[in-house]
């Protein structure tokens, strides 16, 4: 049967149309957010005035915006989980969130959302939480421009500023994250991007990926965390244009990898941390033009994975550019600029014309040995090192740079 065009045209106006607006606060409508949320329509804004409402957990079940004007504050009283998000299509923005519950057998969070899709919570402050946000289940979130501040506190009492379990197709950006055991923790997240967020001073890792597949993370600044990335169990990850920084301790790296397969990592700055990038296991990884500059060791690659290129990469001001623990094959370093290259280039097009060796003698022994280190800038350790690169006995015949930069990239 063919349908009249001007029932077609009403229909779309009626399921184009926005819900009510419905207010919260003292003189309005509804002075509870609780309420309001019970009387309130599917599709409909609930407008929250500014005012602290200490109420018991938030229950969102329907579709709808929750949305804080200036002053808004949530208070989560030290025993609640303040919002609990399981409708699809729901935003929630604006607010204040402070003090979350605290548990050892629960995981309370500021805003949970469980077994939804298309939630958007942007632009709130939470602070003092346990876990910041938490998703499980979830399906093409957003997670925007909020700011998440942990509680001092240990480690294991402390949850994760962003937590992703489960979920397929989340979105975090612009988000400022401090104070938490992990900044951002993805776990069976695939299909998601972290992107242009801070995330600094966190216990352990400033982001934790453990089998998150086909994703990526892109000018992010992780700075002064415990550790800064960790990429674990995971395949198709692209990591480009992030800053890894001041990441210092005995068990410290800018970035560490472990099983990754067929991933990139391009155009990142890592400077200041005690390890740049740690890779243990990585198959079919390229890393190219990334800048590692002022580490203790700038590579420290373990014998275990294979098929990795390096290229086009600068080393400057490292006290060791490549540390292994064994013999590295079908790896391939090339075109990278090491500033302790000697070498020359007769034929002037750019590339050293003797391939350089980047694993010196006393970073094979400082694997071995740690406590040798603190004889690193001794004139017999230099010494060594020379005697080393002109008749290679110790240090990994593979692991040679065929053609080195004379001059820095330009990243």
């Amino acid at each position: 049967m063919r349908i009249p065009a001007f029932i077609t045209c009403c229909s779309l106006v009626t399921l184009g149309a926005t819900g009510a607006e419905v207010h919260v606060g003292a003189g309005q409508a509804h002075p509870t957010i609780t309420s309001a949320l019970a009387a309130a329509a599917a599709g409909d804004t609930i407008t929250v005035h500014g005012g602290i409402y200490a109420e018991d957990t938030l229950r969102i079940t329907k579709p709808l915006t929750l949305a804080g004007l200036e002053g808004a504050v949530l208070d989560g009283k030290s025993r609640n989980e303040i919002i609990l998000v399981s409708a699809s299509d729901v935003t929630v923005r604006g607010f204040t969130l402070r003090d979350g519950g605290r548990s050892s057998t629960k995981e309370f969070a500021g805003i949970r959302v469980e077994s939804a899709a298309r939630v958007t919570l942007a632009d709130n402050n939470l602070a003092n939480c346990d876990y910041g946000i938490y998703l499980a289940k979830a399906a093409r979130c957003e997670v925007l421009r909020n700011t998440i501040e942990g509680r001092p506190g240990q480690e294991l009492n402390s949850g994760n500023g962003i937590h992703l379990w489960s979920c397929e197709g989340i979105h975090i950006a612009g988000n400022h994250i401090a104070g938490h055991r992990d900044g951002i923790y993805l776990e069976f997240a695939s299909e998601s991007a972290v992107e242009e967020n801070l995330v600094e001073g966190n216990m352990r890792y400033g982001l934790h990926f453990m089998s998150t597949h086909n994703s990526r993370y892109r000018k992010n600044q992780f700075s002064r965390n415990g550790a800064g990335v960790a990429v674990m169990f995971s395949r198709h990850v692209e990591m480009t244009d992030n800053v890894f920084e001041f990441s210092w301790g005995s068990s410290a790296y800018g970035l560490l990898i472990k099983d990754l397969t067929d991933s990139s990592v391009s155009g990142n700055h890592f400077h200041h941390n005690s390890t740049a990038v740690y890779c243990q296991g990585a198959t079919r990884t390229v890393f190219e033009r990334n800048d590692l500059r002022e580490n203790g060791w700038a590579l420290r690659i373990l014998a275990s994975g294979e098929d990795n290129t390096f290229s086009g990469n600068n080393f400057s001001g490292n006290s060791f550019d490549v540390g292994t623990n064994g013999q590295l094959v079908n790896h391939v370093f090339k075109g990278n600029y090491w500033d302790r290259y000697e070498g020359y280039d007769l034929k002037r097009d750019g590339g050293g014309d003797v391939p350089f060796r980047p694993v010196s003698l006393y970073s094979m022994v400082t694997e071995r040995v740690p406590a040798s280190l603190f004889l690193l800038h001794s004139f017999m350790v230099q010494l060594l090192d020379r005697a080393e690169k002109a008749f290679p006995s110790i240090t990994p015949e593979s692991v040679l740079d065929s053609s080195p930069a004379m001059k820095p990239h330009q990243l």
